[in-house]
């Protein structure tokens, strides 16, 4: 009974990197939230921009549209924070909204972008963002003069090019009871319709390393993360 918050720079980034680990806690039983801290108005909805006349107030109404249907085929609800993209930035409101958010939904796994990305400058300020808000959520693990809740692990997704995004896979999730959910979830982001091919051949690649790491010969797809917080167990 997992809950799984999945926080992106763009309105479209859980669907790619992690909507298969969503509509599996989901599938289990779990709940999961999905918040994106901007549409990708500007600079990620480059199908929208090739018509003519086109506004940012409108493809921000097309890009809720676009994610909420994706949430919606995993299981998940989303919302955004409209913060702009390209660039992110992240002031002092818009951190104590993160950090509310994570807070009031009270994630067991929070996952999020990693801390590099030489291609999309929203990523690693959106990690950021992230990895602060979540301490300021959690506090220090004492008894603090504001609401904190349990620390959530906390886990990377996997970024378009990991080589150059300081991305080391620590966990595979196997997501083929649920990829035709994942690829249903893709299919509605329309305004970045280039991305959905890459994905797919994505999952079973790293299903391959699924395999080869588990024995598992089940696994047909899978999606890869990066763990940051140790995990605590009571034996190896």
């Amino acid at each position: 009974m997992r809950r799984v918050q999945v926080i992106g720079a763009h309105s479209a980034d859980f669907v790619w990197r992690a909507g298969g680990a969503v509509a599996v806690a989901v599938e289990q039983g779990g709940t999961a939230e999905v918040i994106a801290l901007s549409y990708g108005e500007r600079g990620e909805s480059g199908e929208l921009w090739k018509q003519e006349g086109q506004t940012v107030e409108n493809v921000k109404r097309v890009r809720h549209a676009e994610a909420d249907a994706a949430a919606a085929a995993l299981g998940a609800t989303f919302r955004c924070l409209d913060l702009g993209d390209y660039p992110l930035q992240i002031d002092a409101d818009a951190l104590a909204a993160v950090a509310e958010a994570i807070r009031a939904f009270a994630p067991d796994v929070l996952i999020t972008h990693t801390d590099r990305d030489p291609f999309n400058p929203d990523h690693p300020v959106a990690h950021a963002a992230v990895d602060r808000a979540r301490g300021l959520a959690a506090g220090a693990g004492v008894q603090s003069a504001f609401a904190t809740i349990a620390p959530p692990a906390l886990f990377l997704f996997e970024p378009h090019q990991p080589e150059l995004c300081n991305f080391t896979p620590t966990t595979f999730v196997d997501i083929t009871s649920v990829i035709d959910r994942k690829r249903a979830a893709m299919a509605e982001m329309k305004a970045q319709q280039y991305l959905q091919t890459y994905y797919a051949q994505r999952a079973e690649q790293r299903a391959n390393h699924a395999r080869r790491a588990s024995g598992d010969s089940s696994v047909r797809f899978a999606e890869a993360f990066q763990r940051v917080i140790p995990q605590v167990v009571e034996q190896l």
